[in-house]
């Protein structure tokens, strides 16, 4: 560039102190190139053709052209490149012909061929007669606010139109590559385990990328590892020779890279999500260009990366299991009905596996939720070991688990279920106490128990309860006549509400005798008794199991002692001698804390002594270990009411439980008393539970005495109490009364 000369002149004058004054003229022009020359901003001056003739050193810095190199030539022939909006200079040059000239954005080039962003405002000069004489333009680099904005409006369209994550980390890559296309991006997310998991390198060797995945994050794990475990940026300016380098270089010198600078993308908690390498084809490190675009895409980068981890969060409270992190119903359901779909259209077998927990109830009573959750979550991950591949798992409700199998036969479903049974039979430590758990499976398959997932669910799950009724800890495949089955049973639930509701059960009464040639009346045992409209009596031994599995036999028991008070109530005002009632109760009725109150205020309202009342329990209730349990048990004892062990030997029998219990008496089953005549296990059980009940000072009652022999050998063995068909069947209230005038039974007292 030409310098000129400085002209000044000098002028001397005296103020009016007398004081001489010198006044400098400086030549304009020239003090107007040195503030032009000073600015950061390009300054050009173009022709009457808008050719070069002047460019400031702010020109040079920027684009790296002199003024010779660029002398002559017009600003779009030089500064043009690939992305240039052409449209956008064409306006450019049509403005310059109008009063104020024109602006604009546009991307340039420089020397080097870096794209940058400048804002142009190009002013034209007219001569005295007003003809257009050239152009004065003042360019600004704008890039870093451009890259700003110019990634963030695409980033975030992308966002808006539902891009995956994957797609918009490559998207943000190649902007950064055409912006500077001497760096090669890649983007790798950092999982929740601390391992590596590419993102994005859309131009790096596919074979690195997928060498790097599952790699662990730590101080020595090449830049980006590093990165991740530092939480600080890592520059390798030879990879050759640097020792984080080390265990990886050959995985990517061969390509042509030797230097790498990786920065870590950080969530708003300071969490590292991932990073955000460049790498090199030169030893080098990163220039300002480079820093300008890792702050702006780092920002972007977090901001996708944790709108995404928000996304999978929603989508997880959505369709999986809080507690197990199995697939939860509405996902099982949507991925079932797609399984079928695949089936139908190839024809293939396919099997639905309901599972349910054995006795679950008791570990979350005995145990605590805690220790039932426990259970849960480990029973959960034994299932999602046993069934993998295309196979689906997940948790329909509580204790309950659905698994579908794609192309399995019956036999194949059958081994399956096998091994869940196996997997979930395996002893549980739950907070230091080992628990056994078994579970029961239904197994429904397409197409011949249903065509449609509700049908095979309903049938597995019908199956299921089969194998319930069957003992438990076992599977049964459905067949129709479960079916048939469950719809009776769902008609003669409905029927049992109705009846409990209108009055439509009612209760007979066993006599209980005892004494010298059983003479004596012991007391009663209230039976319930259901007679329908359609189908007539209805055996206490469907019904009340009914009761218990439909959550009927809390109302149940609450009308037997209700009834069962309310005539006792009757035969004390009308003198009638029956000693005592007992009623029997659900093991279900002992778990709640309430019945001590319902029993003392049902005495209470009739008038009754607490000896007038016997409560009835299987051993069941006693094996129940939960505090609240016995605590129900001891309320009950302490309002006087008597406790009774109905079918004694039938169940668990445990001693060490029935010694520290306040039972009054022990109920002999009737199915040893059945078996006297020709059993001699039946007749040395018999004698044992004698001696027990004599040992612990407990009367012994023997059900089920049918005839004379039977009644003979109980006798003789000094059996107190005997109940049975020999004496009389259960009969109604009045029948009864009947029944001790004919015979004019004494009453103990």
């Amino acid at each position: 560039m030409k310098t000129s000369r400085l002209h000044a002149s000098v002028d001397l004058e005296a103020d009016p102190a007398g004081t001489p004054v010198v006044h400098l003229a400086v030549d304009p022009m020239r003090q107007l190139l040195q503030v032009v020359n000073q600015s950061d901003n390009a300054f050009i001056v173009g022709g009457p053709d808008t050719r070069i003739v002047f460019a400031n050193a702010g020109f040079t810095s920027m684009f790296g052209y002199t003024l010779d190199e660029v002398h002559g030539k017009t600003v779009s022939a030089t500064l043009s490149g690939p992305h240039t909006d052409m449209q956008v200079v064409e306006r450019i040059k049509r403005e310059l012909l109008q009063p104020g000239g024109g602006r604009a954005e546009v991307l340039l080039y420089t020397k080097a061929g870096r794209p940058l962003w400048v804002s142009v405002v190009a002013n034209p000069l007219f001569d005295e007669q007003g003809r257009f004489s050239g152009v004065v333009g003042v360019l600004a680099d704008i890039t870093q606010t451009k890259m700003h904005e110019v990634l963030q409006y695409k980033l975030l369209h992308a966002m808006v139109e539902e891009l995956p994550l994957p797609e918009l980390m490559a998207l943000v890559c190649r902007e950064v590559e055409r912006i500077a296309p001497e760096v090669v991006a890649s983007i790798l997310s950092v999982d929740a385990e601390g391992l590596l998991r590419p993102l994005a390198a859309p131009s790096l060797p596919a074979a690195f990328s997928a060498a790097l995945d599952g790699a662990a994050i730590g101080p020595s794990v090449g830049s980006c590892g590093t990165a991740a475990w530092t939480g600080a940026p890592v520059i390798v300016t030879d990879i050759a020779t640097d020792p984080l380098w080390a265990p990886y270089k050959e995985l990517i010198l061969p390509h042509g890279f030797v230097a790498c600078w990786s920065s870590p993308i950080k969530a708003s908690d300071g969490r590292v999500l991932g990073t955000f390498a460049f790498y090199y084809r030169t030893q080098r490190g990163p220039d300002a260009l480079h820093q300008r675009l890792i702050d702006v895409s780092l920002h972007l980068c977090a901001l996708a990366m944790e709108r995404e981890e928000s996304r999978a969060h929603i989508h997880h409270l959505a369709f999986y299991d809080t507690l197990t992190s199995l697939p939860n119903r509405k996902l099982l359901r949507t991925k079932a009905e797609r399984a079928l779909v695949e089936a139908r259209r190839t024809s293939a077998p396919l099997a639905v596996l309901f599972v349910n927990i054995d006795r679950f109830k008791q570990v979350n009573d005995s145990q605590g939720h805690s220790a039932g959750d426990e259970l849960l979550r480990e029973i959960a991950s034994r299932l999602g070991l046993e069934i993998g591949g295309r196979d689906l798992i997940g948790r329909q409700a509580g204790d309950e688990f659905v698994a579908v199998l794609q192309q399995c036969s019956n036999e194949q479903a059958a081994l399956a279920a096998e091994r869940l049974l196996s997997a979930i039979a395996a002893p549980v430590n739950v907070f230091g106490v080992t628990i056994h758990p078994n579970a029961s499976i239904g197994v429904a398959m397409f197409p011949e128990d249903g065509l449609d997932y509700d049908a095979l669910l309903s049938h597995a799950d019908l199956a299921m309860y089969q194998a319930k009724r069957d003992g438990r800890g076992c599977l049964r495949f459905f067949n129709d006549e479960m079916n048939r089955v469950t719809q009776e049973r769902v008609s003669l639930e409905g029927a049992l509400r109705d009846a409990l509701r209108d009055g439509g059960l009612h209760l007979h009464y066993q006599p209980q005798v005892t004494g010298v040639g059983c003479q004596t009346l012991y007391g009663v045992e209230a039976l319930a008794r259901w007679t329908h409209p359609e189908l007539g009596p209805v055996s206490p031994a469907q019904f009340i199991p009914l009761a218990e599995e439909c959550g009927l036999i809390d109302e149940l028991s609450r009308w037997a002692l209700g009834e069962a008070c309310r005539q006792m109530a009757d035969w004390r005002a009308r003198g009638v001698p029956v000693p005592q009632v007992a009623v029997n109760l659900s093991a279900r009725n002992f778990q709640n804390p309430n019945l001590p109150l319902l029993v003392h205020h049902l005495l209470g309202s009739y008038g009754l002594q607490p000896s007038d009342l016997t409560l009835e329990m299987t051993e069941s209730v006693v094996m129940d270990t939960g505090a609240s349990v016995l605590a129900t048990i001891e309320a009950v004892h302490a309002l006087g009411v008597h406790l009774s062990l109905d079918d004694f030997g039938t169940g668990y029998s445990s001693l060490g439980y029935l010694h520290r219990l306040p039972i009054h008496e022990l109920k002999l089953d009737k199915s040893f008393v059945q078996d006297l005549a020709d059993s001699p296990a039946a007749q040395a059980l018999t004698n044992t539970v004698l001696r027990i009940g004599d040992g612990l000072r407990l009367a012994v009652v023997a059900e089920g005495v049918e005839t004379q022999l039977q009644a003979d050998f109980l006798i003789e063995r000094g059996c107190p109490v005997l109940q049975g068909y020999l004496f009389a069947r259960p009969l109604p209230a009045d029948a009864l009364e009947q029944w001790l005038a004919a015979r004019n039974v004494p009453v103990l007292t």
